[in-house]
């Protein structure tokens, strides 16, 4: 049997870093974790190939050689998949398909042979025993939530990890927290299910075998989910792993209540992790509590990103306008909390209702359901009738991004960020040569071609003589700004 594992292209967004891949040489950010771990699922006995359309093309030489294409995808993917769909039909090979998008809106998709959704750990082994009999359904589903001691560590032969600028890995799945506006608590639970040290330290050893020495990102949607098993057994085992690999490093998602644990950010940082993403959605109180972020509540929000700014974590962070409760100040308000909290990458996206979320449920019930989400964090426009006067709502936003990655506001917060920043020194690695081509490129493109030229040499000289320890990541900042005017000027 052959089998075709295919991901459909990203459009470019936000975190699709398109424009800043370019720099460093690479095609995307991370290679399609959910494929490799089918592809392992799968008989071994099967011929497997993968096409990443992120970083190449599915050719019709690919299609003639395989028996089935399997497919997954994120709501973001979908125009990628109408194609993928549609060349799959026309060349006669059957398609299976799984993921987040098809979990939603598989009735969509009526050229698809077979949906194998939610969890495959249970999904996957009916499906196949009938695809074996020669008998096998449309639809397969779940009866639950797998444990992830079943999980096998992913087929990381079938990728070249060259053409990506991060490896990545789970360990858990779900999270403890419920808000509105997040599908994760209704695909994945809110009870975070975990794989073993011995999983994660055998899947870190695949990584590095097949030649990958960088940053290995922790997809959770909330690393911190099982703060206990991270102290006894996670960490102190990652800690150990990266005494003979002090090049590699770590990134992941986590709640912002991450500050308030004072071990856990301790031993996070002497694990290797050296940024985090954490949806701080709103400054404003009344849209956390209508929301349901009661993590977020209650708190001095920018003292916290500053103190995991001290203790050697850079923050990233997402925001979002268009709540219920927002008032127009609220585009004034949450430029003034990213520029103050020296939140460098910080992506702010209208509010969207995903299908299976509580918002989803309430905005259907209230008539206010305009279509289905597009997944682009950037996207301009909404699936459902805001409160706030639409044309008022639109301004705000492109408002806050002509602002917050303006050559001037942008080049400023990179400097809060690096003068307040202080780094472990956990992690040693010394440039490579795509690295130092970036900064050669960086010169040409922004310090002499870009508008944001004044700035940037400002931020060089600045850098070099008040933190030149920190020289290289001022210089990565210059490109990631340069990605984020691209996204943000799409959106006007």
């Amino acid at each position: 049997m052959n089998i075709l594992f295919v991901y459909p292209e990203f459009p470019d967004t936000f975190w699709s870093f398109k424009h800043a891949l370019k720099f460093i040489n690479k095609k995307a950010v991370m290679p399609p974790l959910g494929l490799l771990t089918i592809a392992s699922m799968l008989p071994a006995e099967w011929d497997k190939r993968l096409v990443d359309m992120n970083v190449g093309r599915l050719t019709h030489q690919d299609l003639e050689w395989a028996d089935y294409v399997f497919l997954s995808a994120m709501v973001v993917q979908r125009e990628s998949v109408v194609e993928v769909v549609a060349r799959c039909k026309e060349a006669g090979v059957p398609v299976v398909a799984g993921g987040p998008l098809f979990s939603g809106e598989h009735a969509s998709f009526p050229d698809i042979s077979h949906f194998v959704l939610d969890e495959a750990e249970r999904s996957l082994p009916p499906f196949l025993r009938d695809l074996e009999g020669g008998v096998a359904g449309p639809l397969y589903r779940a009866d639950g939530f797998s444990s992830l001691s079943e999980t096998p560590v992913p087929m990381w032969e079938l990728v070249d990890l060259r053409r990506y600028a991060q490896a990545c890995i789970q360990f858990s799945r779900g999270c403890p927290f419920d808000c509105e506006f997040c599908n994760i608590t209704a695909l994945m639970g809110r009870v975070p299910r975990t794989k073993s040290a011995a999983q994660i330290l055998a899947e870190l050893d695949r990584i590095y075998q097949v030649g990958w020495k960088g940053d290995i990102f922790f997809v959770d949607d909330n690393f911190i989910g099982n703060k206990r098993q991270l102290k006894a057994e996670i960490l102190p085992a990652l800690i150990e792993w990266r005494k003979k690999r002090p090049g590699v490093s770590f990134s992941t998602e986590v709640s912002i209540n991450l500050a308030d644990d004072e071990e856990l950010l301790n031993m996070m940082v002497a694990a290797g992790f050296t940024s985090v993403f954490i949806g701080i959605e709103t400054p404003d109180e009344e849209s956390l509590i209508e929301c349901s972020k009661i993590q977020n509540r209650n708190r001095d929000l920018v003292e916290t990103v500053h103190h995991l700014h001290r203790a050697g974590l850079q923050v990233q962070a997402g925001f979002i306008v268009g709540f219920d409760s927002d008032k127009p100040s609220i585009f004034e308000r949450q430029i003034k909390f990213i520029q103050e909290s020296g939140i460098v990458t910080a992506m702010v996206g209208l509010l969207q209702a995903p299908n299976g979320t509580k918002l989803y449920e309430r905005l259907l019930k209230e008539g206010r359901l305009l279509k289905e989400m597009s997944g682009n964090n950037t996207d301009s426009s909404m699936n459902f009738i805001p409160r706030m006067d639409p044309q008022v709502l639109m301004e705000g936003y492109r408002h806050i991004l002509d602002h917050i990655y303006s050559p001037r506001e942008y080049y400023q917060r990179v400097k809060t960020f690096l003068a307040e920043y202080v780094p472990a020194n956990i992690v040693r690695r010394p440039l490579s040569k795509d690295e130092i081509g970036a900064f050669f490129k960086s010169i040409y493109l922004l310090g002499m071609k870009g508008k944001e030229r004044a700035e940037y040499w400002k931020l060089v000289f600045w850098s070099l003589f008040r933190r030149p320890r920190l020289f290289p990541l001022a210089i990565t900042f210059t490109i990631y700004g340069f990605h984020f005017r691209r996204v943000a000027e799409a959106c006007q």
